[in-house]
C-alpha cells in the first residue's frame, strides 16, 4: 500500500515539474517574462496580454455556461478591493505576477530576485497586519 502511495506521489511530483517547466518555457517564449515586453503590454502598446486575458475570460464564461455554474450569493470579502489594487500595482511595477520573477531569474535576469524578496516581505507584512489590525477571514488564500 505504501509503495502505491509513493508511486502516486512521485508521479504527481513528476507531472508537476514537467507542467511547471512547460509553463515557464511557454511564458518566456511569448514574452511574458521580459520586463520591456510586459511594459508594452501594460501600456497597451502590445495587445497580447489583453487579448490573452480576454480570451481566458471568454473561455471560462463559455465553460461556466456549459456546466451551468452559478455564483453563490454572498458578500465580497473586505480585503478583495485593496488586495486587488495592491496586487495590480505590484504587478505593474515589477513587470509580472509573482511567478514571472521566478522565470526571470531562471532566464538569468538576477534583478528579479529583488521582486521575489518584495513578494516574501509583502506576504509577511500582510500576515502581520491582518493578525494585528484587520482579522479578516483568510479563506482559500491561506495568508
Amino acid at each position: 500500500m505504501e509503495g502505491d502511495l509513493m508511486r502516486t506521489r512521485g508521479a504527481i511530483l513528476l507531472a508537476t515539474i514537467i507542467t511547471g517547466l512547460a509553463l515557464g518555457y511557454t511564458v518566456t517564449n511569448i514574452g511574458f517574462g521580459d520586463y520591456a515586453e510586459l511594459n508594452r503590454m501594460f501600456t497597451f502598446q502590445d495587445l497580447r496580454m489583453f487579448l490573452s486575458f480576454a480570451g481566458a475570460v471568454v473561455i471560462i464564461v463559455c465553460a461556466f455556461a456549459l456546466l451551468r455554474v452559478r455564483r453563490t450569493p454572498g458578500r465580497i470579502h473586505a480585503g478583495v478591493i485593496p488586495g486587488a489594487v495592491l496586487f495590480g500595482t505590484g504587478w505593474a511595477i515589477s513587470g509580472g505576477c509573482p511567478a514571472i520573477p521566478i522565470i526571470q531569474v531562471a532566464s538569468g535576469y538576477l534583478p528579479a530576485l529583488i521582486t521575489i524578496l518584495g513578494v516574501i516581505v509583502g506576504i509577511r507584512l500582510c500576515r502581520w497586519a491582518n493578525a494585528r489590525y484587520f482579522h479578516l477571514d483568510r479563506g482559500s488564500c491561506g495568508l
